[in-house]
């Protein structure tokens, strides 16, 4: 009977030495989940931090002989970007025009036939008119005319 109450006492120690063991394991294992998910912030800068970044900082030589070039803006360079190719077809008669095609042609009126200078054309108003083969030019406002197409 004493080696049976032996027994049970030291199976009694074993077990609460295994449920400390139990439990400090569990206390080290919530300290490490608490660690990760604590986030280190880093300090504030002061002032004079901020202050001496930005006289660290070097700026691009700029060269005398290199033009400056405008900034270009942010719509500007978003219009550049989704340009949309057009195409205008004027079809009769059995004939194709484009814009291009009456606007080249009225170029060559002014140039040739009326001995004017390109760098005289400020203004091409085009009216065509399929039913009589002709279209009706308007350049710079005043100087009036026709030719056939």
């Amino acid at each position: 009977m004493a080696e049976a109450k032996k027994a049970t006492a030291k199976a009694a120690k074993e077990t609460t030495v295994e449920a400390v063991k139990d439990a400090e394991a569990k206390k080290a294992e919530v300290k490490e989940t608490e660690s990760k998910k604590k986030v280190v912030k880093p300090a504030a800068e002061t002032k004079s931090a901020v202050a001496a970044k930005k006289k660290t900082v070097k700026k691009p030589a700029v060269s005398k002989t290199a033009p400056k070039k405008a900034p270009v803006k942010k719509a500007e360079a978003e219009a550049a970007e989704t340009k949309i190719q057009e195409t205008v077809h004027f079809q009769f008669s059995g004939k194709s025009y484009t814009t291009e095609n009456l606007l080249n042609s009225c170029k060559d009126v002014w140039k040739y036939d009326l001995n004017g200078k390109e760098e005289d054309l400020k203004t091409i108003e085009l009216y065509v008119k399929p039913e009589e083969n002709t279209a009706y030019y308007v350049i710079n406002g005043d100087v009036t005319g026709n030719f056939f197409i």
